[in-house]
């Protein structure tokens, strides 16, 4: 029988060996998603590869199984079940791993307590019975340590236990039976246990999280490092004899002293850097964008009403829709990045209306895309046609529609298994088909089809031929990560970093802020895995430069269906006979590829980029055969990067618009 201890409290609730292991997994995710801060600098030391120090923590001690004879003495009337209780670890510790290296070996010898005390059982004569122990060890715990990620802190680590045991008392009470309060209280029995076992051969696996105390500017370094380990039972009964085992979960930081070696910041072969920076830092363009509109309408999971995130319209309010005018009808929300756009890609079906209002011998098909099956294919496709119906006054036989499992141009292909949920979130639409021209873009036809593109005008903010890129050719693997110092003429200095990638663009106005202009000297300051640092200078000159009033910047897009490379030849007479002529004499294209989050963040990077070159290739051409050798060209591939995509990625409609070529087109200067 197990009773509640009222000067203890219940141990049920945290004594099971489930919630050590839960503590550490959890433990184990806090450490994972810290994130410090790494620090490229010119440092004087490098990190040490020997440490040592000292070890603190609590060790939560769960006992399971039975124990009944204390020694030869006293065997007490009942066996005492399951139980708990707090202990000391401290020991010294050292420790070896190579700065550049993942792995490393730890060692710690110490005093460690596995004292607890038992559920209160009652006796035969209804007497509580109490019985808790001190059991000491001296631990020797060698661990194998590995560092998954390396620009970061964390570690796991676990090896064998090897303990010696120094102490094994007890505590026994034997109270009075509560309905004879008069009786004499027992004496408390003190003493040792028996049958203990002199040396237990275990395991602990554990994680940890270093945090540096200073910096490598100095030669002596200090490392503060909170961990968690975890010792199961197995290898952890104290007795030869009974049932008795101990589950352990320790928590604790350690202190850390290493010596750096004198390191040497040096200039390198193996690593190209480079910046790119326009003569004039254009501040804002005004903008005429020729944007295409998706022909999909896209349905949230589990319901077949259109989201509320596209604009529909009250009947009344038909008359003063104007499609060069979507600014009077807003989404309810918008998510902040692209909002002119996708306030027009929000009004599709509005625009769709006012197009087949205003041609009434033009007819659509719209087709559902359902996991669910054809028949909720068709009801999501009647709603659509219900509401050009019933708001628009379209004739219903102008409307059919059609029901699939997927649609003709599916995201999820057969044998696919990763990133499934988001493909399928693009796969669950109706998809709107025509092939009245008056409806559709220059030159376009079939299932894949845009609708007619929308002209926008807008200031746009920072243009993408404001930016500033350094890039860092072989960085990738010659690094672990690198970063900048950018220092003006008054000695101000602006870091930037720490970086992965090997190329990084940011706009020239973020880095001369009020400034009209100013010379820079750019220090890359590149991290190796040992732990020394690389730097390469150079200098570069930024000027503000705000165009003339009547200036006016053209953009045009190349839409892209999932993993789909065919998409540019369908643009090719597009991009022929309505970009091409609309460059003008001494003109920049500016040509930029995204794509969306899906897949590989390489292989995008890669795929953007090989489609851009697509569209340069076409635009090219076009201009050598009108005898043109006036226009420059910049080609960049930005993949998923979402500090520089157009479009966010939480809705599909996003992650379609992101899967995208976009052009821009300059005014000489």
């Amino acid at each position: 029988m197990i009773i509640k201890n009222n000067n203890t409290g219940s141990r049920k609730a945290w004594s099971a060996p489930k919630l050590a292991l839960k503590s550490l997994v959890f433990s184990t995710i806090i450490f994972t998603g810290i994130q410090a801060p790494v620090q490229a600098q010119d440092a004087p030391f490098t990190k040490p590869s020997w440490w040592i120090g000292a070890a603190a923590g609590a060790n939560f001690n769960f006992y399971r199984g039975s124990t009944q004879k204390l020694n030869a003495q006293l065997t007490p009337p009942v066996a005492f079940h399951n139980g708990n209780g707090i202990g000391l670890f401290a020991s010294p510790l050292i420790e070896y791993r190579r700065p550049e290296s993942r792995w490393g070996l730890m060692l710690q010898t110490g005093y460690d307590s596995r004292r607890g005390t038992f559920d209160q059982q009652i006796t035969p004569c209804d007497c509580p019975v109490d019985l808790s122990t001190k059991l000491s060890y001296i631990t020797v715990e060698p661990s194998l340590r590995f560092a998954p990620f390396k620009a970061s802190g964390f570690y796991l680590m676990g090896g064998p236990r090897l303990a010696f045991n120094v102490k094994k008392e007890f505590r026994y009470e034997l109270g009075i039976n509560p309905a004879y309060p008069d009786q004499q209280k027992n004496p408390v029995v003190k003493g040792d246990l028996s049958d203990v076992k002199k040396t237990l051969l275990s395991m602990q696996i554990g994680a940890g999280y270093d945090i540096p105390l200073n910096s490598q500017d100095n030669r002596n370094q200090f490392i503060l490092s909170p961990f968690v380990t975890y010792q199961p039972y197995f290898g952890q009964s104290p007795r030869t004899i009974e049932s008795w085992t101990v589950n352990t979960l320790r928590v604790g930081a350690s202190i850390k002293f290493g010596r750096g070696k004198a390191n040497t910041a040096t200039a390198v072969n193996d690593v190209q850097f480079s910046v790119n920076s326009p003569t004039n830092i254009t501040a804002d363009r005004r903008v005429r964008e020729t944007f295409p509109l998706r022909n999909y309408v896209f349905f949230n999971q589990g319901s077949t009403t259109i989201p509320d995130r596209y604009v529909l319209l009250d009947k009344n309010q038909v008359k003063d829709f104007k499609e060069d005018q979507l600014e009077v009808f807003t989404p309810k929300t918008l998510s902040g990045r692209s909002e002119r756009e996708m306030t027009v890609y929000y009004n599709v079906l509005n625009i769709l209306g006012d197009r087949m209002g205003k041609n009434p011998e033009s007819t659509i098909t719209l087709v559902g895309s359902s996991e669910n099956g054809p028949q909720e294919s068709k009801v999501m496709a009647e709603t659509v046609k219900s509401y050009l119906v019933t708001t628009f006054g379209i004739e219903a036989t102008r409307i059919s529609i059609e029901g699939r499992d997927k649609p003709k141009l599916p995201s999820e292909q057969p044998g696919g298994t990763k990133e499934l949920e988001l493909l399928r979130e693009g796969d669950r639409r109706v998809s709107i088909e025509s092939n009245a021209p008056a409806l559709l873009m220059e030159f376009q036809s079939g299932p894949e089809a845009a609708l007619k593109p929308v002209e926008i005008t807008a200031i746009q903010e920072a243009p993408l031929d404001s930016y500033v890129t350094f890039n860092t050719v072989g960085s990738d693997e010659a690094y672990t990560s690198w970063s900048m110092n950018l220092t003006d003429d008054k000695g101000t200095v602006q870091s930037f970093g720490p970086f992965m990638q090997e190329s990084v663009s940011m706009p020239g106005k973020s880095i001369l802020g009020d400034r009209p202009k100013g010379t820079y000297l750019v220090t890359m300051l590149g991290t190796k895995e040992d732990g020394t640092i690389e730097k390469m200078e150079t200098t570069v000159n930024m000027v503000l430069w705000t165009p003339a009033k009547d200036e006016e910047g053209q953009r045009y897009s190349v839409l892209y269906e999932f993993n789909d490379s065919k998409t540019i030849s369908t643009y090719e007479k597009y991009l022929t006979e309505i970009v091409t002529p609309k460059i003008p004499q001494g003109g920049k294209v500016i040509i930029h590829g995204y794509t969306d989050i899906i897949g590989d963040e390489t292989n995008n990077r890669n795929l953007s980029l090989a489609r851009a070159n697509d569209v340069k290739r076409i635009i090219e051409a076009s201009l050598a055969k009108a005898g043109r050798k006036d226009v420059t060209f910049e080609v960049q591939g930005f993949g998923e990067d979402q500090s520089l995509a157009p479009f966010d990625n939480k809705f599909p409609e996003e992650r379609f618009y992101n899967r995208t070529v976009i052009i821009d087109i300059i005014p000489g200067k």
